[in-house]
């Protein structure tokens, strides 16, 4: 069973950057895709970005040009980097392997305006 812990969040004001997380154990992180996918308040989960195995990537729309996920397989982590945040942003963050749908705890982020 793979274990996923989300850090990196915080409060920033708009136009801002913030660096996520996602530390992965018990798994073989390089062969998984995994998924970044955010929940604001009174919304439904929301995919936000994946990276295949191989390092290939997609991004939803309403990030893409501004957020870039990436992988260390060395280090069995994945990143979210978030570039010229807007308070629509505003969410719990969480990261997914997607072989077994296994999710983090979540990590705050707040873009204040």
């Amino acid at each position: 069973q793979v274990q996923l812990v989300e850090s990196g969040g915080g409060l920033v004001q708009a136009g801002g950057s913030l660096r996520l997380s996602c530390a992965a154990s018990g798994s073989i992180f390089s062969a998984s895709a995994m998924s970044w996918h955010r929940q604001a308040p009174g919304k439904s989960r929301e995919w936000v970005a994946s990276i295949t195995g191989g390092g290939r990537t997609a991004y939803a729309d309403s990030v893409k040009g501004r957020f870039t996920i990436s992988r260390d397989n060395a280090k069995n982590t994945m990143y979210l980097q978030m570039n010229n945040l807007e308070p629509e942003d505003t969410a719990v963050y969480y990261c997914r392997e997607d072989s077994n749908y296994s999710w983090g705890q979540g990590t705050q982020v707040t873009v204040s305006s």
